[in-house]
């Protein structure tokens, strides 16, 4: 409820979506100011990072905010999506990019070839203006598979998945969730969850 009277994003979403090339797991973190701390159980599952900033704003302080969190957690790749680019003109987009690659640098990502596409959310959804809006987002996917790189993944040692969250759901018990940290492993296998002094069997669950 806050979140849409706000019309911010507070807690960090977890969704998923498919390219030609890649499955994502994709993690919406709070862009607000006043929630900045709320990003960091998000944020420490990425291996990439999309950064989108207002063109009708600019650089904002939880851009710089998310970019030194980013760093600071160890991604290396960010690709950046400068929205509602149909309410802003061509001169003030491009002082935006030029004032995001200056961050980039200053932080420590490589500004000069970070990609950096202009859109609309708002577009795409409205089926409307095509350029900025469809186009713009298929050409930031694009981005995230050329230039975000393929993570290395340590498949053939135990499997470990540190817990993230926990949700009591009725008739189903307790849920827990995280990213896999090494190791593979599928629907129903059996597995150990360790915690201080106990160790509780499980079933693995989720989609196969």
């Amino acid at each position: 409820p806050e979140e849409k009277k706000r019309g911010i994003t507070i807690n960090a979403a977890h969704i998923e979506y498919s390219t030609n090339s890649r499955h994502y797991g994709h993690v919406d973190c709070p862009g607000h100011a006043d929630y900045i701390k709320n990003m960091i159980t998000g944020s420490s599952q990425m291996d990439g990072a999309i950064l989108v900033v207002a063109a009708t704003d600019g650089v904002m302080p939880q851009t710089r905010e998310h970019l030194l969190l980013a760093k600071q957690i160890g991604i290396e790749k960010i690709v950046v999506f400068m929205n509602k680019a149909d309410a802003a003109d061509n001169e003030m987009i491009e002082l935006v990019e030029l004032e995001l690659r200056e961050l980039l640098t200053q932080i420590g990502f490589d500004g000069e070839k970070t990609p950096i596409i202009p859109g609309s959310a708002l577009c795409a959804l409205e089926d409307r203006e095509p350029k900025l809006g469809k186009e713009a987002v298929l050409k930031l996917l694009d981005a995230v598979d050329t230039y975000i790189p393929v993570p290395p993944r340590a498949a053939d040692q135990p499997f470990l998945l540190p817990v993230e969250h926990v949700y009591s759901i009725p008739n189903k018990g307790t849920i827990v969730t995280g990213r896999v940290e090494r190791g593979s492993a599928k629907k129903g296998d059996q597995i150990e969850v360790v915690g201080h002094n106990k160790i509780n069997k499980g079933i693995l669950g989720g989609k196969t």
